[in-house]
């Protein structure tokens, strides 16, 4: 996919930060509801994401002059199956979000960590390269491809709470064409840019009407994408 490299910092740092600001309205009792990561409460996402943001600072951090491996949609792959919950990194995930106890700790750490991964996104040379995961991408593409991993997060937070303002439009158009060219997917463009995150994916169910309109790809989705 092609997306000018200010205009995908843009969308990093904007993405980014909305989810972030909903992270820091949540209540105390909002942190043990369910999320919509399958076996993860609100308090292990908001983990996850700390993890996350985490690894945005090592891989900007390691810059590298080899050509690309990978671009903002090869980053990921998709799977049909879902996880089962048995990654070790899964499992580390919900013991260290459960080891904080009070959830101001666990915003404190994003806010704190997560500003600096922002930061350092703002500073990088889109056109650089870095490594991660044994790849090799353009800065810019690195990106583009984590507005994804944070809109597909929103997603997930407000799933089953109501007062979580949703993920930008951009953000949301952006990562739907990330998921459909990686998938080799094209969905009904009925189907809203968050419904075809959410039914591509598997976080939900379609609807009998939704599935209507999905027709025969009913039997591609969903795809499990990490």
């Amino acid at each position: 996919m092609s997306v000018g490299a200010p205009a995908v910092v843009q969308l990093f740092t904007h993405s980014w930060t909305q989810l972030r600001a909903a992270v820091s309205e949540l209540g105390p009792e909002d942190f043990e509801r369910r999320s919509g990561c399958t076996g993860w409460l609100v308090r292990d996402l908001v983990c996850h994401l700390i993890i996350d943001a985490q690894d945005v600072l090592i891989t900007l951090a390691t810059p590298t002059d080899q050509a690309p491996t990978r671009d903002a949609v090869t980053y990921w792959t998709a799977a049909e199956t879902p996880p089962d919950g048995d990654d070790p990194l899964d499992a580390l995930t919900v013991r260290l979000a459960a080891a904080y106890q009070d959830h101001r700790l666990l915003t404190f750490h994003l806010d704190d960590v997560g500003a600096a991964a922002g930061r350092a996104a703002g500073l990088a040379d889109p056109a650089g390269r870095v490594q991660t995961r044994g790849e090799v991408l353009t800065v810019a593409d690195y990106l583009s491809a984590y507005v994804f991993e944070w809109t597909v997060h929103h997603l997930d937070l407000g799933a089953r709470l109501d007062t979580v303002s949703g993920p930008s439009p951009a953000a949301l158009r952006h990562s739907r064409r990330i998921f459909e060219e990686l998938t080799g997917t094209v969905l009904p463009s009925a189907l809203g840019d968050a419904s075809a995150l959410l039914v591509g994916t598997g976080r939900r169910a379609p609807t009998a009407e939704e599935a209507a309109r999905l027709g025969a790809l009913t039997g591609r989705l969903p795809r499990s994408i990490g």
